[in-house]
């Protein structure tokens, strides 16, 4: 590797790389081999920048889960315009997009992965836990706007959201923005 790149580029290199092998080749082939030999590096390139390839593995959800989590800021912001049922299924595109999936299938797999993600939380999937809290606190924001019902449990609904969204896309189908209207109980 030439003297002179910097650390982020490299560490980039990796995590792109980490998500065209989860997208071609699902969790169970991403390793630290096929992570190294799809950036073009050499292994101990990645070595020499994550404690093992569990902290490497940390760090790609936890960037994840930063920008979801922007997102999230994005429509608090915004609650009050839109449909609520669209700016959730939107909101779901972007989490449960194929490399998202596939960073779900690795959580649940890799029992230390979990472990490490979890931090002081006891329980829940990370990531999924994530997006719970972050469509919590947009509906929420929605209850507060007085576009949800006022006795709407935010936390609940959100976790029927993120669970019924999670098995539709891990079957291949869209989430249906009517399917949600019905489940906030915002219409028909």
């Amino acid at each position: 590797m030439p003297t002179g790149v910097a650390l982020q580029d490299v560490r980039r290199q990796l995590f792109d790389a980490a998500e065209r092998v989860l997208l071609r080749a699902g969790a169970n082939a991403l390793t630290s081999r096929a992570v190294t030999e799809e950036a073009g590096v050499a292994k101990g390139v990645l070595h020499r920048h994550f404690a093992d390839f569990d902290d490497f593995l940390v760090e790609l959800v936890q960037r994840r889960i930063a920008g979801f989590e922007a997102w999230g800021a994005t429509m608090r912001a915004n609650a009050g315009t839109g449909d609520v049922a669209e700016n959730v299924a939107d909101a779901f595109t972007g989490i449960l997009d194929p490399v998202g999936l596939g960073l779900i299938r690795l959580i649940i797999a890799r029992d230390e992965l979990r472990v490490r993600l979890r931090g002081e939380r006891d329980h829940g999937i990370p990531y999924l836990a994530e997006a719970t809290e972050m469509i919590a606190a947009y509906l929420t924001a929605e209850r507060e706007w007085c576009r949800l019902p006022e006795e709407t449990d935010a936390r609940m609904l959100a976790l029927t959201l993120v669970g019924t969204a999670h098995l539709i896309v891990s079957e291949g189908r869209p989430v249906d923005p009517g399917a949600l209207r019905t489940i906030i109980g915002i219409g028909p």
